[in-house]
């Protein structure tokens, strides 16, 4: 699940991939990232976020996911997103669900979720 703040390309080039992209953008907009997540849960699948609220939500208030990747590359270096996004998703695509992953320019960073799937 693309949370809004996704770009249309990156949705489109998971879809051209074969991925099941439901984008809050198109069937959601201004949807809360409580409901995002309630959504994303009950439908079995991973958010992809740019949205660090989303830490707090699996974390801190202890909400169930089955998965996140959070986007962390800077505006400055946005042309790096498709091409990590899809060496991540290629390379590690076992170790999506159940875990909060942190996409950044350079490194990938796995932490579990306390309560996922």
């Amino acid at each position: 699940m693309a949370d809004e703040c996704i770009s249309v390309s990156i949705v489109t080039s998971l879809r051209k991939e074969g991925y099941d992209v439901w984008h809050v953008l198109e069937d959601s907009a201004g949807s809360s990232d409580d409901d995002v997540l309630s959504t994303a849960y009950r439908q079995d699948r991973i958010i992809l976020t740019e949205d660090k609220d989303f830490g707090d939500l699996v974390y801190r208030f202890r909400k169930p996911a089955k998965g996140v990747i959070f986007i962390r590359i800077p505006i400055a270096d946005r042309h790096l997103k498709w091409p990590r996004l899809r060496k991540l998703l290629s390379e590690f695509p076992e170790r999506l669900a159940g875990h909060f992953v942190v996409l950044e320019k350079d490194k990938v960073r796995f932490r579990p979720l306390l309560f996922p799937l």
